[in-house]
């Protein structure tokens, strides 16, 4: 178990056991590799970030995160593996989410990709990705650091698969 200050100054607690806080979190958050590069979407409103949302009613983590990705991105997910899951103790409400690994087979264009801008490919997350105001409050803190090490250690065989 990982605590730790988000960007807000919120006490987050990030685990990759099987589903610590709930079984049945409102929230995903998806990183998603299609052809060897990362795929993230452009938010219209906090920047570049891998795809995620609410899970709607009637809807479990799983399909929510695939729904999220098609939706934001076009990605169709052929692969999508749980990592953990966090909790944040946030000032107004808490929030709890799922984080998945995704290898997503096709990118399609969407008619509409709702509060985005649509699919963003890079080959490397920034080194100075906390300093640099392209990239959405949601990729400075610690989670992303911990699932990127874990997917280099548990996914990516080599560096032809993706450069991380």
């Amino acid at each position: 178990m990982y605590t730790f200050r988000d960007y807000y100054n919120n006490e987050v607690k990030f685990s990759f056991e099987d589903h610590p806080f709930s079984p049945e979190p409102k929230h995903v958050w998806v990183i998603c590799l299609y052809q060897n590069k990362w795929l993230l979407t452009d938010h219209k409103k906090r920047g570049l970030e891998f795809p995620g949302g609410n899970v709607e009613e009637g809807e479990t983590a799983e399909q929510a995160a695939i729904r999220e990705v098609k939706e934001e991105t076009g990605g169709i997910v052929t692969d999508l593996t749980y990592i953990g899951q966090y909790y944040v103790y946030g000032k107004g409400r808490h929030i709890v989410k799922n984080v998945y690994f995704a290898r997503i087979d096709t990118l399609r264009k969407e008619e509409t990709y709702y509060e985005t801008n649509g699919p963003v490919l890079i080959n490397k997350i920034p080194s100075n990705i906390k300093r640099n105001h392209t990239y959405s409050f949601i990729m400075k803190d610690h989670i992303l650091t911990y699932c990127i090490d874990y997917i280099k250690r548990e996914f990516v065989k080599s560096k032809k698969d993706v450069d991380v």
